[in-house]
């Protein structure tokens, strides 16, 4: 076999693997819309042996087929017209989870560009040893300062309230650390040209930092954006009383879905789904981008 024959076949062989790979990995999105359109009973009689075995305490073995369906046998939208105009339940935890998102996504860019501006800036022992800080805290996982953001809040009174989630999100050492090693790729000779014509540091961070950093500031948007899009362990924590609960977001009903409501499931899933999908869709190449160059300096 010639070295052209071997580069073809390794070709397909990597061509086969990674659609097999994307098809594993859009086959929950796939059929959880499909499913999305199935009626109670369809949707009963095709995964009913695996809900009946998530009741109770024990698990025991399904010796029942289980239907994995693609194609309903009849599409209904009862689901999305519970979701969307019977029930405003629902719709109230979607917009609950943008009022905690959006504020957090913006302010934690915001935060982090101011931050990261500094550390890029005026590098210093100090200012090394409090970026070492922030490596730290961000290596943790969320559930460590879980305790300490509790006590902190209900110190100053912000327990089953919004800001008892937003404020220890908007200061997240993770925007920041990722910034600050955009932010020190960008040449100097930048800056000191700008100083040259007499440009002040609020210049320098708009003309000169925040276009290079454009495309890592939107991929970083994004990835806080989904974070806490999914977040569950927060609003459980920190909103916990009955009264705080109207102010959960979607995701945590997506995780306490019980056996009866499954087939709503489905489709408060796909509406769950809407703007992640959406947001990927429009800043994919600013994503691709800020991930691929990392400031924005081409070569």
């Amino acid at each position: 076999m010639t070295l052209k024959n071997r580069r073809r076949t390794l070709d397909i062989c990597v061509t086969v693997f990674m659609v097999t790979a994307a098809l594993l990995f859009l086959l929950p999105t796939v059929l959880t819309i499909a499913n999305s359109f199935m009626s109670s009973g369809e949707i009963s009689a095709n995964y009913g042996a695996m809900f009946k075995n998530m009741t109770g305490t024990e698990k025991t073995f399904i010796s029942e087929d289980v239907n994995l369906k693609f194609i309903p046998d009849k599409v209904t939208f009862s689901q999305y017209r519970s979701v969307l105009i019977t029930n405003s339940e629902y719709l109230m935890k979607f917009w609950n989870s943008v009022i905690l998102t959006v504020p957090i996504t913006l302010f934690q860019l915001l935060i982090a560009l101011l931050t990261s501006y500094g550390f890029a800036r005026y590098p210093g022992k100090i200012k090394n040893i409090i970026f070492f800080a922030y490596i730290i805290l961000m290596l943790m996982p969320y559930q460590v300062t879980l305790v300490p953001n509790y006590l902190v809040a209900d110190k100053f009174h912000l327990l089953n309230t919004r800001w008892a989630i937003i404020l220890p999100a908007v200061f997240s050492p993770f925007s920041i650390f990722l910034l600050t090693k955009v932010m020190r790729r960008i040449p100097v000779s930048y800056v000191e040209a700008a100083k040259l014509d007499g440009a002040s540091e609020l210049k320098i961070l708009t003309k000169i930092y925040l276009p290079l950093c454009k495309s890592a500031l939107v991929s970083i948007g994004m990835l806080v954006f989904i974070d806490y899009w999914n977040m569950v362990e927060q609003p459980l924590v920190l909103m916990a009383v009955d009264n705080a609960k109207s102010m959960h977001p979607l995701s945590v009903f997506l995780s306490q879905i019980n056996t009866s409501d499954v087939g709503l499931a489905f489709a408060v899933g796909v509406v769950y789904m809407i703007p992640t999908m959406l947001m990927f869709l429009y800043g994919e190449d600013y994503l691709v981008e800020g991930i691929t160059y990392s400031g924005g300096i081409k070569g």
